[in-house]
């Protein structure tokens, strides 16, 4: 099962927008997957579910139960001031640790207005995952500029884009 993690809690993400897209193309590949919209998050969740609250908090634990249901992650990652969603960090430091998302492999998109593509908000993440254990798939796939190429139906209308994802989407499935 991989589970796509749409990576902001942000409503009506492009995020989100990118993880559907993404959970076509696995379907396409006969992928069996799910996908885990922190938009879905309790608002509460840092101080109700975290530290000494943790397995305390259903809705929570409901979307942690998704992210270690998975043997493969896919990380739709918006740029948020250099780096990645706070909520994001923050959901990941939620999850069991040494479980979580140890030994499972994952995948990153990232996406952003500017012309970096999230590549910081990357990186960062990167370094996050590899500390917990996690193997990140070399094809890092960046979006930039994803308010030019991405339209109101919630299509990508650039085939670069569509093919990058394509190529890590086959790359994570041959992990």
């Amino acid at each position: 099962m991989i589970t796509i993690i749409a990576g902001t809690n942000r409503p009506h993400s492009r995020a989100r927008l990118i993880a559907n897209i993404y959970a076509e193309l696995l379907e396409g590949l006969d992928a069996p997957h799910q996908i885990l919209d922190l938009a879905d998050l309790p608002a509460d969740f840092s101080s109700s579910a975290l530290y000494h609250n943790v397995g305390k908090h259903e809705d929570f634990n409901q979307l942690v139960q998704q992210a270690e249901a998975a043997d493969k992650l896919v990380f739709i990652v918006p740029e948020y001031n250099n780096s990645l969603p706070g909520v994001l960090k923050g959901f990941i430091d939620g999850l069991p640790y040494p479980g979580g998302v140890r030994g499972k492999k994952a995948a990153l998109v990232g996406l952003s207005s500017g012309t970096q593509g999230g590549l910081l908000a990357l990186s960062h993440l990167t370094d996050i995952l590899m500390y917990l254990g996690t193997t990140v798939v070399p094809a890092r796939v960046r979006l930039p500029t994803i308010d030019q190429h991405l339209n109101s139906s919630g299509e990508l209308t650039n085939s670069l884009y569509l093919q990058l994802l394509k190529e890590q989407a086959a790359q994570l499935l041959a992990a």
